[in-house]
């Protein structure tokens, strides 16, 4: 008999990337400090970033933002009920 693991949590079907980089970044959006840090590292403004909504590298950049700061990454994913590695992987499939 073979053995078998239990999965910490049901496996879910993936979700899509576009609705999980906008909820990372309704996340990330929620702390002024983690915002500000944000706009800075990206080079955006307010106004771009609305503009940008629909753009794919727009939304991939708010998953690399998290994905360059664990603590935050973690954060993130527990909050969105993922996992940070599903974050990566939305944020791989924005840019590929």
């Amino acid at each position: 008999m073979k053995d078998r693991t239990i999965p910490l949590r049901p496996r879910s079907a993936p979700q899509n990337p576009e609705s999980l980089a906008l909820a990372a970044l309704g996340w990330a959006l929620q702390c002024e400090d983690r915002a500000q840090r944000y706009l800075e590292l990206t080079g955006l403004d307010p106004d771009s970033l609305r503009a940008g909504l629909g753009d794919p590298l727009i939304l991939a950049s708010a998953l690399e933002f998290l994905a360059n700061h664990e603590p935050d990454l973690i954060r993130a994913a527990e909050a969105l009920a993922v996992t940070p590695e599903e974050l990566v992987a939305a944020k791989d499939a924005l840019t590929a």
